[in-house]
């Protein structure tokens, strides 16, 4: 597969989302200490790296979203 190119039918609801979402990951893998390849090819990563950026991303915004609806965080990625 080309280089940031994805097989991903998944589409965003709010496609503006994109660049949050991207900053999202690489907050979150620098966190971990994962290093996220520059030329966006994930297919030499371990499965067990992708999964945790994925799984703490995730939890990340299930937090958010817990904190907006009981009227906390005004929208922003943050904990």
């Amino acid at each position: 597969m080309a280089s940031g190119q994805s097989r991903s039918s998944n589409q965003l609801v709010v496609p503006q989302a994109t660049q949050a979402l991207d900053q999202l990951k690489y907050e979150v893998a620098q966190e971990l200490g994962i290093q996220i390849p520059q030329d966006g090819y994930y297919g030499y990563m371990a499965s067990r790296d992708t999964g945790a950026i994925g799984g703490n991303i995730t939890r990340r915004l299930v937090q958010i979203a817990e904190q907006q609806l009981a009227g906390g965080a005004a929208g922003k990625f943050s904990r």
